[in-house]
């Protein structure tokens, strides 16, 4: 399971006035904010009322994800930032609330591959058939509903005027929150293969996205699997990727720009770069073992050079002084040794003339 933070909107879906959803919304994030704290969740309660969207103004197909007005622009911007999602719904006239549709109507790949669960509220059937009705919209939206739900019938839960659940729909609440945190965590890496490439990624099923700090652990295993080697050929553990604790990749991934290739949510290979005067600094190369030998490294080198920046006038890279491997791939590629002792050799090239350069990338992005 990822150990990056998760973001959940409880989206209080009823925007009449007077209506009872602002008080449920209410008791299910005060009933649930002890567990979300314990599992690093980040509850972000928002009322469609709040948002003040028209009814679906855009011409353009939100499949698309080209926006005109603003209102659609924020909308998209909080949608896409979380994880998973809690609708608070009554029911209307056997179904769910037109202002639920229509947010939902507004957006698309924001929504896909995160979870939803739903707490429910109504008299006879307690808003499950708005549940059901929601259902055959999120799933066709590639949300994924819960199967963990409550249902809230209000006449047992109103307590002297005043809306008052009992111990038993907190812990349901608390279940629902548990399911979706589980299910969010399964979900991430369909989250991220969906988002826009900018290039194809080497292998089939793999996608390529910028490092964070929140990726540390996932660094930390790949540098004690790919360093080994380098360790057994220079005769030595005093090796930088093998004896980093995770608070110092942690602290290194936010000054480098570290460039990572995933598929099925593992962390298949890595490479960080950043300028340094006039050069353009390449490191932390590494490959999953069982990939070695089919290109991968030579891609993440060639991304890694593409990535320089204006100005810069050589690529430098260091690897151990007796990893042949490593120095004939880079020979291979046209680096040429500038210094060597009895532990490091470093290699350099110019940058390369035939690929766009950025103008600056800040640290971490």
């Amino acid at each position: 399971m990822s150990t990056k933070p998760l973001r959940v909107l409880v989206l209080v879906c009823s925007t009449r006035p007077g209506a009872l959803g602002p008080a449920v919304g209410r008791w299910l994030v005060d009933a649930i904010a002890p567990r979300a704290a314990e599992l690093g969740v980040e509850l972000l309660p928002v009322s469609l009322g709040d948002l003040a969207l028209p009814f679906l103004d855009e011409e353009g197909e939100p499949g698309a994800g080209v926006y005109r007005h603003e209102h659609t622009k924020r909308w998209s911007a909080t949608v896409d930032a979380a994880d998973g999602f809690i609708a608070v719904t009554p029911e209307y006239n056997y179904g769910m609330p037109a202002a639920f549709k229509n947010a939902l109507d507004y957006l698309g790949r924001e929504w896909a591959w995160k979870p939803m669960g739903f707490v429910s509220y109504g008299n006879t059937s307690a808003g499950t058939r708005s549940v059901q009705h929601a259902k055959q919209v999120v799933t066709t939206l590639r949300l994924v509903p819960l199967g963990a739900t409550v249902a809230l019938r209000i006449a047992d839960q109103m307590h002297d005027g005043r809306f008052r659940p009992d111990a038993g729909r907190g812990a349901a609440a608390v279940g629902v929150l548990d399911e979706l945190v589980r299910l969010a965590h399964a979900l991430r890496p369909m989250r991220e293969r969906v988002r826009p490439a900018s290039r194809p990624a080497p292998l089939p099923g793999s996608y390529v996205r910028t490092l964070t700090p929140d990726d540390a652990p996932d660094v930390l295993v790949l540098q004690r699997c790919c360093w080994v080697e380098e360790a057994l050929a220079n005769d030595t553990l005093a090796i930088p990727a093998l004896e980093e604790s995770l608070e110092q990749v942690r602290a290194w991934l936010a000054t480098w720009r570290t460039t990572g290739l995933w598929r099925d949510g593992r962390l298949l290979g890595m490479v960080r770069t950043r300028r340094v005067d006039d050069d353009w600094h390449v490191g932390r190369l590494g490959v999953v073992p069982d990939l070695r030998g089919q290109g991968v490294g030579r891609w993440l080198l060639h991304e890694a050079e593409a990535a320089a920046e204006a100005g810069c006038r050589r690529v430098v890279l260091s690897t151990g002084a007796r990893s042949a491997r490593n120095i004939r791939l880079y020979q291979a590629e046209g680096y040429r040794t500038e210094s060597s002792d009895a532990t490091t050799t470093t290699l350099t090239k110019p940058v390369p003339a035939d690929v766009p350069r950025l103008t600056g990338v800040p640290a971490g992005a």
